[in-house]
């Protein structure tokens, strides 16, 4: 029988790059699942912000502000136009886009956009 040294190694190697790829891709899927998170939250605030009746400007700060932990900006909020009277629908659409960490996901992906609406009636 020939000396098996080396064969730990080799499967070593072999190993490596699946479980990288693996931790990786869970990183990504953790990051993507807090972005979402985190704009589901800002959304409903934001919203509440205007069924309120506070202004655009108002509305706005309210997303970033709760946004603060994704970098949210605020021209990434878009707020319904149209009245705002009482017993109307406000609705508010953020956009974030997503850049994967996986060196191979993202090559095959690219970017990816979430987007959340979250829609509450004018009190």
């Amino acid at each position: 029988m020939k000396s098996e040294k080396g064969q730990s190694l080799v499967e070593f190697a072999l190993v490596v790059p699946l479980l990288i790829l693996l931790l990786f891709g869970i990183i990504d899927f953790a990051r993507i699942f807090h972005v979402y998170l985190t704009m589901d939250h800002a959304g409903r605030e934001a919203a509440r912000a205007a069924s309120i009746g506070n202004d655009d400007t108002s509305i706005r700060t309210t997303a970033v502000n709760d946004a603060a932990s994704i970098g949210l900006t605020a021209d990434k909020v878009a707020i319904s136009s149209g009245s705002r009277a009482s017993g109307s629908n406000v609705t508010i659409t953020i956009t974030y886009p997503i850049t994967f960490l996986t060196p191979v996901i993202g090559n095959i992906v690219g970017s990816i956009t979430l987007t959340d609406s979250t829609t509450m009636r004018v009190e």
